[in-house]
């Protein structure tokens, strides 16, 4: 469980660094900053929501599982 949250950590940091990075050079406009603010955060969104579909699956199928060996 320990590694997970490591890695999950360091998934967080580099999504933040990125994100910092695509704002800075939106603020030096390098880059056009409204569009790509906008897939980001479309993109996060479509994560998130797979993400909420896969735990939903998984507490159904590990509480099911649990309960039969009871």
């Amino acid at each position: 469980m320990k590694g997970l949250k490591k890695v999950t950590s360091y998934i967080l940091i580099t999504f933040v660094l990125l994100i910092t990075i695509i704002s800075l050079l939106g603020v030096w406009e390098v880059i056009s900053l409204e569009e790509v603010i906008r897939k980001i955060f479309v993109s996060l969104f479509i994560i998130f929501v797979a993400s909420v579909i896969v735990l939903f699956i998984f507490s159904v199928l590990i509480r099911d599982t649990d309960h039969h060996k009871e």
